[in-house]
């Protein structure tokens, strides 16, 4: 049986090392990756405080909130102390993350850079199992106009139909266009399929005099640039 020392529950912690006091005190800066978790998920288990639980969880996932924001609900559920509802208060916590990213900016983004574009979109192909197919859609001032998704995949791949991309870029009088799409391995070099299907898609945008800027390959926490790499 556990010793009274090793089974603490929140409230028995020095206030200093209590999240929610800490936050109230020291700011929501103040407070690590795992204490934020721990607020998030409330209690943990008999052997584990809430916060015990959190560092738990994310030293098992390289001490990275993007490698825990992947896990399904039923990943979750594997930890003790995490049932149903609380894998869902997690998942829902990390999804309100992702679309605070996605939320429209006041003014409209002007891209100069392929680390710019990466910015824009990274946040729609992130921690995704599968594999996903976005446009920006760009006016002649190179700022984003419309974020476009074009198509949902599995592990290996998605089907991309070049049509839509001419027809969402003409629907919206784009100038230029920048594709992108991820991959759920991590690996970001081009496929022979993904520099032929560029190819495709930046002949087929000429024909109306719409410009193919680039096309991003997103990996994890990083991308790869068609244009940087002189692969347009």
């Amino acid at each position: 049986m556990k010793s009274l020392e090793n089974h603490l529950n929140m409230k028995s912690l020095a206030e200093d090392d209590r999240p929610r006091e800490k936050l109230l005190k020291l700011g929501r800066h103040s407070l690590s990756d795992a204490e934020l978790l721990a607020i998030v998920m409330s209690s943990g288990n008999k052997d584990e405080t809430a916060l015990q639980l959190a560092q738990r969880m994310l030293s098992e996932h390289r001490n990275s909130i993007n490698e825990l924001a992947k896990l399904s609900i039923a990943d979750l559920k594997k930890y003790k102390g995490v049932g149903e509802v609380k894998a869902i208060e997690i998942a829902a916590a990390f999804e309100l993350g992702r679309r605070r990213k996605e939320s429209d900016p006041t003014e409209r983004i002007k891209i100069t850079s392929s680390q710019q574009a990466y910015e824009a979109i990274r946040h729609h192909l992130m921690d995704q199992p599968h594999e996903e197919f976005w446009v920006l859609l760009l006016n002649r001032a190179n700022q984003i106009t419309k974020e476009v998704h074009l198509s949902k995949g599995g592990v290996s791949g998605t089907v991309v139909d070049v049509k839509l991309i001419c027809k969402a870029a003409i629907d919206h009088t784009a100038s230029g266009i920048i594709l992108a799409h991820n991959h759920p391995s991590g690996q970001v070099l081009p496929s022979e399929q993904d520099k032929q299907i560029t190819k495709k898609i930046r002949e087929a945008l000429a024909l109306f005099d719409i410009v193919l800027l680039d096309h991003l390959i997103i990996g994890d926490q990083t991308y790869l640039s068609f244009a940087d790499e002189h692969l347009l």
